[in-house]
């Protein structure tokens, strides 16, 4: 029977970590991550897919000690697999098994290496993403690709169902890899690195909107950060502005009104410096929830700049 050890956190963790159950993998061990009080816990648990099947299973703070690194050698695995866990893996532990170490991203590399792929897809306005499997090296998602799903990213898409449409594509990659895997055929393609670049993690500061962009890049920063993240937003003079949620009115319109918020027809549009036109169709202000009727021809001005 194949052998493996895995970490593994976030939904991706817990589908893919199913998918070897499914397919007859003894899980030896997994390491998972204690839960954060202060972060939105809006994805499944590792912890409990391990307290389910007798999974043993631990939480470090470091994973990289010569304890865990003992330990997970003890094991005599076939493979390691990393599913969205959030520490960097170093050498030792990727010698540890026999058969080699694999990584499911969540992008399709060489592109979005790094943090927060889905998000910065978004931002960025791309119509495609999706999961890669590939060899785990020191460097970060560098290694060889073993096998990719794409999913499409809709013009309104917001990060969370994006991450739901790759949680399905990093299982289907996983289950569709596996056999070849565990039978050695598995073809590996080495990455062109020069065809995409590393992006780092993301702040709540992060979320502050920059007015000189144009609609549709304000729009993709809304949809990239929206709940369950923090939220777009921008300190006008009555309060701090989170939109939630917006759609594309015009994309490159300019006029009297650019730089202002304004009542149009029953909704309020937003015609930034950069311009174009937003929709606002869910948006809290000064701590409440923004009335999106109304017929007034009362004008927000917007900042000119993003700070």
């Amino acid at each position: 029977m194949t052998r493996a050890v895995v970490f593994a956190y976030h939904n991706v963790g817990v589908r893919c970590l199913k998918v070897l159950l499914a397919q007859g993998i003894d899980v030896a061990l997994v390491v998972t991550h204690e839960d954060n009080p202060n972060e939105n816990i809006w994805f499944g648990s590792v912890r409990q897919v391990c307290e389910e099947n007798g999974i043993p299973f631990i939480t470090p703070s470091d994973p990289n000690t010569s304890e865990i690194e003992t330990r997970i050698a003890a094991l005599g695995a076939d493979f390691l697999f990393s599913f969205y866990y959030r520490h960097m893996l170093k050498a030792p532990l990727l010698a540890a098994v026999s058969r080699g170490a694999y990584n499911m991203h969540g992008s399709l590399l060489p592109k979005y290496r790094g943090r927060v792929p889905i998000n910065w897809a978004v931002i960025h306005g791309e119509t495609e993403t999706g999961a890669t499997l590939h060899g785990m090296t020191e460097k970060p998602d560098n290694g060889a690709i073993v096998d990719q799903v794409a999913v499409p990213i809709l013009p309104d898409d917001t990060a969370q169902e994006v991450f739901e449409k790759v949680t399905v594509a990093a299982e289907l990659c996983l289950h569709r890899a596996l056999p070849a895997l565990i039978d050695g055929t598995a073809l590996h393609r080495v990455q062109d690195l020069s065809q995409g670049a590393y992006f780092g993690g993301r702040k709540a500061e992060d979320g502050r909107i920059d007015w000189r962009q144009n609609a549709r890049q304000i729009h993709n920063l809304v949809r990239a950060v929206t709940r369950p993240y923090p939220g777009a937003f921008s300190d006008l003079g009555a309060g701090r502005l989170v939109l939630w949620r917006t759609r594309v009115v015009a994309d490159d319109c300019t006029g009297p009104l650019t730089g202002n918020i304004i009542h149009n027809n029953g909704r309020l549009e937003i015609h930034p410096h950069g311009g174009g036109t937003l929709q606002i169709l869910d948006a809290d202000f000064a701590g409440t929830s923004l009335p999106l009727g109304g017929d007034s021809d009362r004008r927000i001005a917007l900042p000119s700049s993003d700070s």
